[in-house]
């Protein structure tokens, strides 16, 4: 993977991470679109670890609230109330939500990393995220606010999340999709989306970086690694902010619509080759 390569992939990891539109298949169908010849196991232990880059960017982003929600979850325990607070009862929620996406992970990754070289299951899984994002948006009502989640919408919303341990279906789109279909508003969905990544994001990181350090070309491929980290990251923080703003005033039709147009150009590129 050349620096160059590694920019494009970066800029579209930041821009996708976040938007309801799937990182993760948008990193398998540029390269191929763009006909690259990445080596599978570069390509993708690059798309794991520069996910670290807009882990970054969420957590710089929600820092205040982050910290907050720290001292809650330690307050809680120490006082023998462990739910004794908004903060606190969110912080216990994120772990929640995080188990179910754990544990598919786990049980299976290595029929995640094959989809990883799969451009044509990513393009039909894109489908399913158009298809989440429109049916959230028509049946949705966008009453909640996020301090009325319970410990049941957490677990939903987390396996709303489990769904998108395969490329093409938008982690995202799914849990903004999740806590739509819940009764939360858009932005109230996507402020837990974003900071129930963090957990998950985390661990397929350092799970990431183990494999990496074991890897023959780690020293040659770090350099690359890390350009494509800091642009993620950078690119990934502005993407968050406008997505919250853009929310507030407008639906996920036209995320379902883009992710619908990709898919077919997608199919229309491979059927032509």
């Amino acid at each position: 993977m050349t620096f160059f390569q590694a920019l494009i992939q970066g800029i579209v990891q930041g821009l996708t991470e976040f938007l309801p539109i799937s990182s993760s298949a948008h990193l398998v169908i540029v390269p191929f679109l763009l006909n690259w010849d990445l080596d599978p196991q570069k390509a993708f232990l690059f798309n794991v670890l520069v996910q670290v880059g807009t882990l970054l960017a969420v957590i710089v982003y929600f820092w205040a609230d982050l910290a907050a929600i720290f001292k809650a979850v330690f307050a809680g325990l120490k006082e023998k109330q462990p739910f004794m607070t908004t903060e606190s009862r969110l912080g216990w929620y994120i772990v929640l939500g995080t188990i179910p996406a754990g544990l598919a992970g786990l049980a299976l990754k290595s029929k995640v990393e094959a989809a990883f070289n799969s451009p044509v299951l990513t393009t039909v899984l894109l489908f399913v995220t158009a298809i989440l994002l429109t049916t959230a948006e028509i049946f949705s009502k966008k009453e909640k606010e996020l301090d009325q989640l319970t410990w049941v919408d957490s677990l939903i919303i987390g396996l709303f999340q489990a769904l998108a341990i395969f490329p093409g279906i938008s982690r995202s789109g799914a849990t903004i999709s999740g806590g739509l279909f819940k009764g939360y508003t858009r932005e109230a969905a996507a402020r837990y989306s974003f900071m129930l990544s963090i957990p998950i994001m985390l661990a397929a990181g350092l799970l990431s970086v183990v494999d990496l350090v074991k890897a023959d070309f780690f020293l040659d491929f770090l350099p690359t690694m890390v350009f494509g980290f800091v642009v993620a990251g950078i690119v990934g923080y502005f993407s968050i902010r406008w997505l919250l703003g853009y929310l507030k005033r407008n639906s996920l039709f036209g995320f379902a619509i883009y992710c619908a147009l990709l898919a077919i150009l997608t199919i229309f590129a491979a059927w032509l080759r």
